[in-house]
């Protein structure tokens, strides 16, 4: 029988009441998934299992927390103690991360202001280990319509069609875009093919009258906007 139990240890250890008396943000890492957790398994607690996945994920070259954006499920169930409800309950909890992160920077996200739509799709997009494209789109009056994934690539490269992107375009009735990709290298530096499809995209779009305003590119905590770092004028002139 296990006797290693959350309940055996001093009230001021225990995670649920740590949280209760002081506040979430007074709780470390571990403790933070040992609530998650609920539970541990036969021979550790779930503060000893909240351990074992955070030192897992260290010898699996990941990063503490940051880990569950990027463990698989199947990798996860090869931690001792790890099902596939609670594999599955820690990957939600990294997906429900970066969409709060997402949400909470919506309001201050301007269409026109390259800064705020990076910051908007930072914490989505570079975790990510592969190309993900996305189109933003707005009316008239500048306002955000919404946004489209147009394609996930491999670690090396994606491709998109201005044919895929001003259908949807035309399907929202909007009249500008912006056109946002990450770097899973973490180096937002536009390569020669980021030039040439949006010399191409942008190309199309006059000829239909919806504009491309701008290209994003999102790396490790920093972006490049091409109209910011003056090569809007190389792809467009």
């Amino acid at each position: 029988m296990n006797r290693n139990i959350i309940k055996d240890l001093p009230e001021a250890q225990r995670p649920y009441e740590k949280c209760f008396s002081q506040g979430e943000a007074a709780l470390s890492d571990c403790e933070l998934l040992a609530v998650i957790l609920r539970s541990g398994t036969q021979g550790l607690n779930s503060l000893e299992l909240a351990q074992e996945i955070l030192q897992y994920m260290e010898t699996s070259s990941y990063t503490g927390l940051t880990g569950l954006l990027h463990i698989s499920v199947q990798d996860l169930m090869e931690i001792h103690g790890i099902g596939q409800v609670k594999a599955i309950q820690l990957k939600c909890i990294g997906e429900l991360s970066k969409r709060i992160a997402r949400t909470a920077t919506r309001p201050q996200m301007v269409m026109n202001n390259p800064s705020s739509v990076a910051s908007y799709y930072m914490e989505e997009l570079r975790h990510e280990e592969q190309e993900v494209v996305i189109c933003m789109m707005s009316d008239v009056k500048g306002h955000f319509l919404g946004d489209k994934v147009l394609t996930r690539g491999t670690a090396t490269g994606s491709l998109v069609t201005p044919r895929e992107i001003y259908m949807e375009a035309l399907r929202r009735h909007a009249v500008s875009l912006i056109l946002v990709h990450n770097h899973p290298s973490g180096d937002p530096t536009p390569s020669p093919d980021d030039m040439q499809i949006t010399a191409r995209i942008y190309q199309a779009g006059e000829l239909l009258g919806i504009h491309l305003l701008d290209h994003i590119i999102i790396g490790d905590q920093k972006y490049c906007s091409f109209r910011e770092e003056g090569i809007w004028e190389k792809c467009t002139g």
